[in-house]
C-alpha cells in the first residue's frame, strides 16, 4: 500500500537540501552575471569611498524602515544620510573579501532580475513601501533558507552598528555617551 498525501511529509530533507543548492547556485549566478555584465561596478559613488551609486538606492529605501522607532520622523533623512556615511566607512575599512561579499548581496538586492523573485518587490527600491520592505525583511528573517536569513542579518548588523555607532543615536538608547578621562 503506497502512502497517501497526507501521510507525506511536503518537503522532504532531501527535496530542502536540493531546493537550497538550487537557490544558492541562483543566486551565485546572478552575482557573477551581474559582475560580469558590468551590471556591478566597484566604482564608489560621489562623496562615498565604497558604496556605490547603486548600493545607495537600496540603502536609502531599507535605512528609513530599519530605523523606525529609534529616530523621530523630521529626523530621519539627516540620520540616513550619518548612517550611510558610517556603513561607507565600516565597509571601506573590511578586508577586501568582506567587501566583495558584501557588494554581492547588495548586487542580488539591486538586480530587478533577483530582487523580485527574492524580496517581493518589483519595481525600484525608490517606489517600495514601508510595509513592502518590512515584509521583505520578515521574509528573509523568517526563511527556511539559511543563504537568505544570513542576508538578514548581515544587513540588520551592517546599518544597526552604522546608526549605533554614531553619536546622535544613543539619548534614545538610554546612553551617555562614552566617559571623559
Amino acid at each position: 500500500m503506497s502512502p497517501s498525501l497526507s501521510d507525506t511529509p511536503a518537503l522532504s530533507r532531501r527535496g530542502l537540501l536540493k531546493f537550497s543548492l538550487g537557490a544558492s547556485a541562483f543566486l551565485a549566478t546572478a552575482g557573477l552575471g551581474a559582475s560580469l555584465s558590468g551590471c556591478s561596478s566597484n566604482v564608489a559613488a560621489s562623496g562615498f569611498a565604497a558604496l556605490r551609486s547603486g548600493d545607495l538606492l537600496f540603502l536609502r529605501a531599507l535605512i528609513p524602515v530599519m530605523l523606525d522607532g529609534a529616530v523621530a520622523a523630521g529626523q530621519m533623512p539627516s540620520a540616513v544620510e550619518g548612517t550611510l556615511k558610517s556603513l561607507d566607512d565600516s565597509l571601506d575599512h573590511l578586508s577586501p573579501e568582506m567587501l566583495k561579499l558584501t557588494r554581492q548581496l547588495f548586487d542580488v538586492l539591486g538586480m530587478a532580475v533577483t530582487r523580485g523573485p527574492l524580496t517581493g518587490i518589483w519595481g525600484s527600491w525608490e517606489n517600495a513601501s514601508a510595509a513592502d520592505i518590512r515584509h521583505f525583511l520578515d521574509r528573509w528573517e523568517n526563511s527556511s533558507l539559511s543563504l537568505l536569513r544570513m542576508g538578514h542579518s548581515s544587513l540588520l548588523q551592517l546599518v544597526m552598528m552604522a546608526w549605533y555607532g554614531r553619536k546622535e543615536s544613543w539619548a534614545h538608547c538610554g546612553y551617555p555617551g562614552p566617559p571623559t578621562v
